[in-house]
């Protein structure tokens, strides 16, 4: 039977339609078997000894041997860093240059990784060395939003095998990410809670739709999952802003992280994906209504005329049984 169900902190709704999908093991893709990969590859830019291909680095983690993890300008950035942030008026149209920050983050020297098999050190480093851009950057005074993203497969949206994620920082907080901290606002004026803390803790009280529970973090599948086998992972305790994370509990997040796409990798044969880290804007990294998460959309569904038009989501498959599935893939790596 379909159901509408609402997003507790957005308060959108999606409906659930679990009749018109597949069993949750169904969406495990056939791939033919994809031809051995080397570790390095003379033409990627962001390979070992490819250095003089990119940018000058930004950020380096040294190793003994070369480097752990590089963060580079985006040699194509849709924004440049030395513009103004000045609006102007075209006729009764407002307009500005195109300014902020992009930068890539090369997550290992080697060509044929992937985060979903990475030891937990190289799934740490690359976290840290988003929190310290993150930091970095919102120094900024023109900046005001830091999204950070990984796009996994040409489906996602990426365009070099190459392990590696994205920064950009804008000057402007979208209404896709200012509406929804006003519902934070409303709900945190009404009850006197962050409405991120209300949902983890609901939903570990209920529980089924957990894949991963730590002492600092959990992962679950959100009751009004947009799409099949999205996946979130939140801080258990209050925190605005990803630039927050301590050094112990980045650990932590690495393993759940590196976990759960595992878990993707194997229980749906490396399907394409984006996840984002939401964080705070800048200066608001210790609001009590905010509170930062990773959300995990492995490309399974595609948006169609109903989901546009109306913006609600169908979900073929519901997120207690996407959860069960993926709790029980074992990890391997």
């Amino acid at each position: 039977m379909p159901e509408f169900r609402q997003n507790q902190a957005t308060k959108e709704w999606v409906i659930l339609a679990p009749e018109r999908g597949l069993r949750p093991s169904d969406y495990k893709k056939e791939r033919a078997k994809p031809e051995r990969v080397s570790a390095y590859s003379e033409s990627c830019p962001f390979c070992a000894g490819n250095e003089d291909q990119t940018e000058q680095a930004v950020l380096t983690l040294p190793a003994s041997d070369g480097w752990r993890v590089r963060v580079v300008p985006n040699k194509y950035a849709a924004l440049q860093p030395q513009l103004a942030t000045t609006r102007t008026w075209v006729g009764s149209f407002l307009s500005a240059k195109g300014f902020g920050v992009a930068e890539v983050v090369i997550e290992h020297p080697q060509h044929n990784q992937t985060p979903a098999l990475m030891e937990l050190i190289e799934v740490t480093d690359v976290l840290r060395a988003y929190r310290e851009r993150q930091i970095e950057i919102s120094r900024n005074e023109k900046i005001n939003l830091v999204t950070i993203f990984r796009n996994h497969g040409q489906q996602a949206g990426t365009s070099l095998e190459h392990p590696h994620s994205q920064i950009i920082a804008t000057p402007i907080v979208p209404p896709h990410v200012r509406y929804p901290m006003e519902q934070a606002v409303l709900h945190y004026d009404k009850l006197g809670s962050c409405v991120y803390c209300d949902t983890v803790t609901e939903e570990l009280r209920q529980g089924e739709r957990i894949i991963i529970e730590t002492e600092n973090f959990a992962a679950f599948c959100p009751f009004a999952a947009r799409s099949p086998f999205e996946c979130r992972i939140y801080p258990r305790k209050h925190q605005a802003s990803f630039m927050l994370v301590g050094d112990d509990d980045i650990i932590e997040l690495a393993d759940v992280l590196r976990t759960v796409l595992n878990k993707l990798y194997h229980g749906l044969n490396n399907p394409d994906y984006n996840y984002i880290i939401r964080s705070s804007p800048i200066g608001d990294e210790d609001t009590r209504h905010l509170h930062w998460y990773i959300v995990i959309i492995p490309i399974i569904s595609i948006r169609a005329g109903f989901e546009i038009g109306s913006g609600i989501y169908i979900n073929t498959v519901a997120p207690e049984e996407a959860a069960r599935y993926l709790r029980e893939i074992r990890f391997v790596s």
